[in-house]
């Protein structure tokens, strides 16, 4: 267990996997945990989840995911 705790979330496959069938930001938080990072603008939220190869972004409105998205990292220019 220590191992899988050490080395993060996992994959973006593997977040996405997890939270496929979430509809609200409750159980997303319960699915996946904290986010790593949160913007937020007015009634809209962008939860930003670090996996091993990349990230997962989840737009929040209101109480409810509408959207998530799968990226690479961002590389240094």
């Amino acid at each position: 267990m220590l191992g899988l705790v050490a080395c993060g979330r996992g994959t973006k496959e593997e977040i996405v996997s997890k939270a496929r069938d979430v509809s609200k930001r409750a159980e997303l938080e319960r699915v996946l945990g904290k986010p790593d990072d949160i913007t937020k603008l007015g009634p809209l939220e962008t939860w930003r989840y670090k996996a091993s190869n990349g990230e997962v972004i989840f737009l929040i409105v209101g109480d409810d995911v509408t959207l998530q998205a799968a990226g690479s990292p961002e590389k240094a220019k």
